[in-house]
């Protein structure tokens, strides 16, 4: 399985760029398109992490953007799907730890796009084709996907996005 490479700069849309009508309180919100290729035959569902791994000198731990599980597999998962969605389940992105701030789940359990606050920050991207739909609430931290990920990948893609401060 393979992700469309982003060249250049993710655009300003999804990020910290991005118009207000594209923003909640500030925070961008509308996800970005992900082309998929060569999703393997027996995929079931569909599960992703964007995290920022460029924010561990910043807050001291790496930043988690976008975790969702039991997408459709498709080879496009179109632009503002965070939003608008249904029949998956996401999970807490760091706004909802301390150094966040936020409480809003329309904010804390969806897509929260790159703001990286002193230099370019790269933002690792996966997508895992999986065999079974997860058993995963709504708001789940991402280490709850991790672990109910095992025995159940049957392909990874990943590709780093690079966004500007």
């Amino acid at each position: 399985m393979q992700i469309k490479a982003y060249e250049g700069y993710l655009a300003d849309k999804y990020g910290k760029y991005a118009a207000p009508e594209f923003t909640n309180d500030g925070v961008p919100v509308v996800s970005l398109p992900i082309e998929l290729r060569d999703i393997p035959a027996e995929t079931v569902s569909l599960a992703l992490i964007m995290i920022d791994y460029d924010a561990i000198p910043v807050c001291g731990f790496p930043w988690i953007h976008w975790s969702a599980a039991n997408l459709t597999p498709a080879t496009l998962i179109p632009e503002d799907f965070s939003r608008t969605a249904t029949g998956i389940v996401q999970g807490k992105n760091s706004l909802i730890s301390p150094l966040g701030g936020a409480t809003d789940p329309a904010v804390t359990e969806h897509y929260a796009g790159p703001t990286p606050p002193d230099k370019d920050h790269d933002y690792t991207l996966q997508v895992f084709a999986l065999d079974t739909k997860l058993d995963l609430p709504q708001g789940f931290y991402v280490n709850e996907l991790r672990k109910a990920l095992v025995g159940h990948i049957l392909a990874t893609a990943t590709t780093e996005i690079r966004s500007r401060s």
